[in-house]
């Protein structure tokens, strides 16, 4: 996809991603909170975050589209999430996903994961969608993955199942249309289904200096 550099691209301009933006919206507007206060001012907040980037416009930098070998497992992703709950909003990302920057986020990927997991944002400070206040995404793991222990310094963190089914540190199964909330620095540890591979969107909120500079440390399991 090209433009015209003379001016900005903004989502007025690609309608997809538009419908990307408000898919997310609603995502943070109608989950329930499940009577948690604290969840229930994060998705406030995610919500406030995201009708900011509607209501400005904001502008979009689409990054070279990257795939990785986790990407394999997509479209089985895609398929099972038309089917789920959140129907709606794998439509809308099944829609962009040829612009999708797959990557690792790490200098040195850890063993293991090199072909079972990969994220791509949807908003950030490097964009596509450009915002300085909230970090969306979306990331998925191959079916079997184990995701190691690790905690996000000064950043509060949601996974919204959209397809396939993870547990969080051996507590409950997340299926789709349910939220994961990470406080900051909650140590947590994602392992997938056996069967299907497993896709969520992410919302990161903290201060600017915290959300931008972000570095992923694993913990290594005492022995």
């Amino acid at each position: 996809m090209t433009f015209d550099t003379a001016a900005p691209t903004t989502l007025r301009d690609v309608p997809d991603w538009r419908y990307m933006m408000q898919e997310c919206d609603e995502l943070y507007r109608y989950l329930p909170a499940g009577g948690s206060d604290r969840i229930k001012s994060h998705q406030r907040k995610a919500r406030e975050a995201i009708a900011r980037l509607l209501r400005g416009n904001a502008e979009l930098r689409l990054q070279p589209p990257a795939v990785k070998p986790v990407t394999a497992h997509l479209r089985r992703a895609l398929d099972e999430g038309k089917q789920g709950a959140l129907a709606p909003a794998v439509r809308a990302l099944d829609a962009i996903a040829h612009d999708l920057s797959w990557q690792y986020g790490y200098e040195k990927v850890p063993k293991g994961l090199t072909n079972s997991y990969a994220y791509a944002e949807l908003a950030g400070a490097q964009g596509p969608v450009v915002s300085h206040d909230i970090i969306l995404g979306v990331v998925l793991f191959a079916p079997a993955c184990t995701y190691p222990s690790h905690a996000h310094k000064g950043i509060t963190e949601s996974y919204v199942c959209l397809s396939g089914a993870v547990s969080e540190n051996h507590q409950g199964v997340y299926v789709p249309g349910s939220m994961i909330f990470n406080p900051p620095e909650h140590l947590h540890r994602i392992t997938v289904g056996d069967r299907e591979p497993a896709l969520l969107a992410y919302a990161w909120m903290g201060d600017p200096a915290d959300l931008h500079q972000q570095k992923m440390v694993f913990t290594r399991a005492r022995k």
